[in-house]
């Protein structure tokens, strides 16, 4: 597994962010990584021993953050099209997408469940801040989500993935706004958006205004122009992002036919690079601390001043100094959106609040 560095060698409930809260005064610098691996396709078993073989590296360099790419576990189905997009029929392509679907559906993880313990025990044995993108399975529709750890093994939450990108809609349900957290840690204020959402100025704008300081950005985006967006928002939003992708080549996926890829014109070799990573760690003032890289799977790792926040923030601050209010303003739900609720459950909630009253007097 290779390097690439930048820069020098029992507590409370971690909840989410109070805009009074922040960074450890007393730390100058945060030790970050973010890991370039392929998942472990249909063996979720496998994928979490490479985790925890990844998380134990990092770990090793000194590293306090470690975050990982979109669907790490789980496993981002590049190349597959679950049926569609090759007829329009209701005949045998579909079919064979169901298959796939059902597949993929197996090695996805419910959240809580086994795997978020296993995840949580990782992040306490290794004593670090875990980002990790996950196919979240809840019932018979699939998440594409991001769970947070701290270093006492406490699963702190996750972000569902708001809008999933064309084909992707395909296979994965969509997040709300219930789901939108930034985490008030000794390390800064940390929260993630996943992939494309990070090119959707009012999702971004709501990260901002709880205070965001540590901006993850786990991907499935290798392009160049990708690199573009993270410095943006690194200079928009006056915070360190870190941009996690994969590298994979075809033989991380199972062999056709079980697994078929598209978009090559012809089924790729072996050896084909699918995602080329292209993995980055960017400053608040946009400088690129580490990466990005496109070579191979890799620990790409930086020491990050928090102190240049608030160097950043004199400049351009977008929900303080340099906002206003009074022409634009953003307004979020950020209730759960429930398909079916029933009314007794809300009348057992209002009785139940009707006796506490009575009692207290």
């Amino acid at each position: 597994m290779a390097l690439v560095t930048s820069g020098s060698g029992a507590g409370p409930v971690i909840n989410e962010v109070e805009m009074n809260g922040g960074a450890d005064p007393s730390a100058t610098t945060v030790r970050a990584t973010v890991v370039q691996a392929s998942t472990v396709f249909y063996d979720t078993p496998a994928t979490l021993d490479k985790a925890e073989r990844l998380i134990e590296e990092a770990a090793g360099y000194g590293s306090q953050l470690v975050v990982f790419p979109e669907a790490f576990i789980g496993g981002y189905p590049r190349g597959s099209t679950f049926g569609f997009g090759i007829s329009v029929s209701i005949a045998n392509p579909k079919d064979k997408g169901k298959e796939a679907f059902q597949r993929y559906h197996a090695a996805a993880i419910d959240v809580p469940g086994p795997e978020v313990t296993r995840l949580a025990a990782m992040a306490a044995k290794y004593k670090v801040f875990l980002v990790m993108g996950v196919i979240e399975r809840e019932g018979y529709t699939l998440y594409c989500s991001v769970l947070f750890f701290d270093p006492l093994g406490r699963y702190l939450g996750k972000h569902r993935k708001l809008m999933p990108t064309a084909l992707e809609r395909i296979i994965w349900g969509f997040g709300d706004g219930s789901t939108i957290p930034v985490y008030d840690t000794p390390l800064g204020k940390i929260g993630a958006l996943i992939c494309w959402e990070n090119k959707m100025p009012l999702l971004r704008t709501a990260l901002y205004g709880k205070g965001i300081e540590i901006y993850c950005a786990p991907t499935a985006d290798s392009r160049p122009v990708w690199q573009a967006s993270m410095t943006h928002i690194a200079l928009e939003g006056g915070c360190f992002v870190l941009s996690a992708n994969q590298f994979c080549r075809r033989k991380d996926y199972p062999p056709p036919p079980e697994y078929e890829f598209a978009g090559f014109g012809e089924e790729p070799s072996a050896d084909t690079v699918v995602c080329p990573g292209g993995s980055v760690i960017i400053s608040p003032s946009g400088e690129v601390l580490a990466g990005p890289n496109y070579e191979g799977e890799a620990l790409i790792t930086a020491d990050l001043d928090l102190g240049e926040i608030v160097r950043a923030k004199f400049d351009f601050d977008v929900v303080g100094h340099y906002a206003r209010p009074e022409v634009l303003s953003l307004v979020v739900n950020d209730k759960p959106q429930l398909p079916v609720s029933f009314t007794s459950a809300a009348e057992k909630t209002s009785a139940a609040k009707n006796d506490s009253i009575a009692k207290s007097y």
